[in-house]
């Protein structure tokens, strides 16, 4: 009996063009892995992405490594990237992008790798293109980019803003790994921060930068400073900068049970353009 050939097949360097245009259809909610593939080019392999080709056209994509996320995917193709990854249960720690494929994803996955740890289900994808200075917004002057000697400055910062919204620590044992990966970050001028007395009051990162969109993550202010309207001007300041320079266009996800900070994205001109889900594992 011959055995069908699956349409699903890793992803080498003469597919990036055709990765990237899949996804720059929806460039907000595909930044996370037009970035991976940008950033896997170099070592001249990008296995983690697989694809599904359709008379000789990729249709689909799926990042598949410590974070799964599909692009453009169909009920289909979806079924194949399961099945694909269905044995990785130990190997993956999060599955994360358009709420419908995610959802329809992971009820094909959970029965084989059981309940996930916690849910994010509605995660709203905000984006912008209006620099916040011309909605009236001031920036905060003292936010800039961390500088390459200020890795252990960021660290109690960064733990703690992982700690409070993933809900265990980022790292057991030594932060070696963890303190490598904030400075990769910050060596790429993708940390920025405003330092008070020796101490990180704010940080953000950029997340992914990828065909003229930079998603930010981990925006986090001292819990002590909160509630006093500082938030705004700090992440304009962010938003300025990334504007002026790598990225037109700006975007992030929030959770939807986070009330202040949708304020915050809010006054910042920020406009809902989707919905995202997040399964953590």
């Amino acid at each position: 009996m011959l055995r069908t050939r699956t349409p699903v097949r890793s992803l080498t360097r003469s597919d990036v063009d055709d990765a990237l245009e899949l996804c720059s259809r929806n460039v907000a909610a595909h930044v996370f892995v037009a970035a991976r593939i940008l950033e896997s080019v170099p070592s001249g392999s990008i296995a983690s992405a697989m694809g599904v080709r359709e008379d000789g056209r990729l249709t689909s994509l799926c990042w598949a490594s410590a974070n799964i996320v599909p692009v453009e995917s169909t009920p289909a193709s979806r079924r194949l990237y399961a099945e694909r990854v269905r044995r990785w249960r130990g190997r993956v720690a999060s599955l994360l992008g358009p709420r419908e494929e995610v959802v329809d994803l992971w009820d094909t996955l959970e029965p084989h790798w059981g309940a996930a740890r916690a849910t994010r289900a509605h995660q709203p994808l905000l984006s912008t293109s209006t620099p916040p200075s011309a909605l009236g917004v001031v920036p905060d002057p003292r936010v800039r980019p961390a500088r390459a000697d200020e890795v252990d400055l960021v660290l109690p910062a960064a733990e703690h803003m992982f700690t409070a919204e993933i809900g265990y620590a980022p790292y057991t044992g030594s932060p070696r790994g963890y303190r490598g990966s904030l400075a990769a970050l910050i060596a790429r001028g993708h940390t920025y921060v405003v330092v008070e007395d020796g101490e990180v009051i704010f940080k953000t990162d950029i997340g992914s930068l990828a065909l003229g969109c930079a998603q930010l993550q981990g925006v986090w202010l001292a819990p002590r400073l909160r509630g006093q309207g500082l938030a705004v001007p700090m992440l304009a300041a962010v938003m300025e900068q990334v504007m002026a320079g790598p990225a037109p266009m700006v975007s992030l996800y929030v959770n939807d049970f986070n009330t202040p900070a949708l304020a915050t994205y809010r006054a910042l001109g920020f406009a809902p353009i989707g919905e995202f889900t997040t399964i953590l594992l």
